[in-house]
């Protein structure tokens, strides 16, 4: 069938008019048309009242989350201006509300506004065109305003009435509409972190939020007298270990020759931490998600400024590669917020600034303001430096372990990468195939001869393996039963810690058994080797555990026959019933040997013999309780471990060998 031809002349390009250029392409103004899209924009009216407030107009502005997704942003500045325009022949209302591009923020020398979040004009309009409602009240000059619009349109034209002179402000009251954004139901979270941040950046302004939640309102309040200082002191606490630095100027440029010029002010808020690593950006009151130009700034400015004191003070050692952007930033909590006359967003989102003056003009205020630091507190800058240099040593220290232990852990067990006395089953079928570590030779060779070959392999750990609990990573994979084993599980390892998250290559897909089994001697050696075995999992791949893929396999301590039968029991209590049925008769009781003695027949029905042997799942809950004694027990922290001992030593003394 032939395509059909579409009809394209002169009278095929059409224009979209009034609120259709926002209804019908919101994406265009808002970023999207789903909940981000939503999102920013009832930031577009936030940012209006945040203006007003910074300009001296008012000191509080308050936003209420409705339970029909409206949304009401009040301040009490000089009120939006809505009557008759002389110059421009219109009322004001039909500009702000009905119109793109229209605004009291295009004055060349910024005599309404001189640093202003919304430049573009866009917002208010946008808002209203994208609402099913938008009611505005206005109060100024002595009257009160009331307009009324639904779906993009007036209804009832201005109304005006005369009102109390000294009460001046807007009220905005609208509901996303559900036809224009895929989703309107804005989360409270996103309220309280739009506001927070807002009080952050804007010192002085209180900033009220308040949800309905049935007939009443939830309340909170975000104010922060002191701006970034205060916030970063929140951030931080006790974890720096450099003071808290604030700094802040004034620049005058141009993004390049041919562009007006504009004044950007800075301020800026720092200090070094060893468990915090944090940058944050602002410009004209926008989180900048995305950072841009003050981003670009700081990695330079210090990165280069660190390396110069280090190589100065002699700090790096002979051909010692110098220090990187990541080294720097991995103890560097920073806030900046600056403001700029002209705006310099990539777009009407403004979650990133591009402005060549922006970035070169922190650049340089930030080396400059470095080497003063660097003068001035010179034992803070000697520790800074010194971390930063830790920092570095241990990137690169992972990197080479990355680097090995990928190497070590990569390939297929086959024929070509054999894993020393490893034993396969035949079946390639994941969720029949099982695993059973073993301890030693000898039990290699009885559970080898007791197991099924179609489904059982078999991995023996020649002996106790490392304590993993505390080891670093570069001593645990220098440990070949440690790598052996992990290559044989074919899932990879997890690894905990910033410098070495990237090693982690966990892939339960990958995971070549349906159970692990952990089958040790029912004796002191054997709980101990298990414990190892259980605490290396629950270190190098916790989601084994977690997924319910790990058991452990319960060896009978008694062999009791009589005549021509055999039970088995696994405890005491076990043992004393089993008597007590067989009170009279003779009775042989024998404890059980170790793996490597017991025949094959008992082997296959006491542990192999998916119908008669017994497992314990090990839980998440069991690991953790596992990992906690073992470091009581085997860690660092003498003072709790003798606390333990004093505590519980009594129920083993029958155990101590004391002789």
């Amino acid at each position: 069938m032939a395509k059909k031809v579409q009809k394209y002349d002169n009278s095929s390009i059409s224009m979209l008019k009034g609120e259709e250029r926002v209804r019908k392409r919101p994406a265009v103004i808002f970023g999207s048309d789903d909940l981000e899209g939503c999102k920013h924009a009832v930031f577009e009216i936030l940012s209006n009242a945040i203006d007003e407030a910074r300009e001296g107009h008012g000191d509080t502005v308050i936003v209420t989350r409705y339970e029909d997704h409206s949304v009401e942003v009040e301040d009490f500045g000089r009120g939006c201006p809505v009557d008759f325009n002389e110059k421009e022949q219109r009322y004001n209302w039909e500009l702000v509300f009905c119109e793109m591009y229209a605004g009291g923020k295009y004055g060349e020398n910024g005599e309404n506004y001189e640093y202003s979040l919304g430049l573009n004009g866009l917002g208010s309009c946008a808002t209203q065109y994208a609402s099913r409602f938008f009611d505005a009240t206005v109060r100024r000059d002595g009257y009160k305003y009331t307009l009324h619009f639904e779906r993009g349109r007036n209804i009832g034209g201005l109304k005006k009435e005369p009102a109390d002179r000294k009460k001046t402000g807007s009220v905005f009251h609208w509901q996303p509409d559900d036809e224009v954004f895929t989703d309107i139901k804005i989360p409270v979270e996103y309220y309280r972190d739009v506001l927070k941040r807002q009080a952050v950046v804007n010192p002085g302004i209180r900033f009220k939020f308040r949800n309905q939640v049935g007939k009443s309102f939830e309340t909170e309040e975000y104010l922060y007298e002191n701006g970034i200082r205060e916030y970063l002191e929140e951030i931080v606490g006790d974890d720096a270990f450099t003071m808290p630095v604030f700094w802040e100027a004034e620049r005058r440029g141009r993004d390049a020759a041919n562009r007006p010029e504009m004044k950007l002010k800075i301020t800026a808020s720092f200090c070094f931490s060893k468990k915090l690593s944090k940058t944050e950006y602002y410009h004209n009151s926008s989180w900048l998600e995305y950072g841009g130009s003050p981003d670009k700034a700081v990695r330079s400015a210090f990165t280069a400024a660190f390396d110069k004191f280090l190589k100065d003070n002699n700090k790096y050692t002979k051909n010692e590669s110098k220090v990187t952007v990541q080294d720097v930033l991995d103890s560097l909590v920073i806030i900046t917020n600056c403001f700029s006359t002209i705006g310099c967003f990539e777009n009407q989102t403004k979650k990133s600034v591009n402005s060549k003056f922006t970035q070169d003009a922190m650049t340089a205020f930030f080396k400059e303001q470095l080497m003063v630091w660097f003068l001035e507190n010179r034992q803070e800058a000697e520790r800074a430096a010194e971390q930063i240099l830790v920092n570095k040593r241990a990137r690169e220290s992972a990197e080479k372990t990355k680097s090995s232990v990928k190497k070590k852990l990569s390939g297929t067990v086959d024929i070509a990468n054999r894993v020393q006395k490893f034993v396969d089953c035949r079946s390639k079928d994941t969720d029949l195939r099982e695993l059973y570590i073993v301890e030693g030779d000898s039990a290699l060779g009885s559970v080898k001869m007791s197991r099924d070959a179609e489904f059982q392999g078999i991995m023996p750990i020649r002996g106790k393996i490392l304590n993993c609990l505390k080891a670093d990573y570069n001593r645990i994979f220098a440990s070949p039963i440690i790598t052996d084993l992990m290559k044989v599980l074919g899932c990879g390892v997890e690894i905990q810690g910033k410098k070495m998250k990237e090693l982690s290559s966990f892939d339960l897909d990958n995971l070549r058994w349906s159970k692990v089994i952990i089958c040790t001697d029912a004796d002191y050696d054997g709980f101990q080797i298990r414990t190892l075995v259980l605490t290396m999992l629950y270190r190098l791949c916790p989601t084994l555990i977690q997924e319910g893929y790990v058991y452990i396999a319960e060896s009978p301590l008694f062999e009791i026959t009589c005549k021509d039968k055999t039970w088995f029991a696994y405890n005491e209590a076990e043992k004393t019933e089993i008597l007590r049925k067989l009170d009279g008769k003779k009775v042989k009781i024998q404890r059980s040997k170790g793996l490597g003695e017991n025949d094959p027949e008992m082997m296959w029905m006491t542990t192999m013999n998916p119908d008669t042997r017994r497992l314990i799942k090990v839980m998440p809950e069991d690991a953790q309780r596992t990992a906690w004694y073992f470091d009581v027990l085997l860690g660092d922290e003498l003072a709790q471990r003798k606390d333990f001992i004093a505590e519980n030593g009594a129920k083993y003394l029958e155990l101590a060998d004391i002789s």
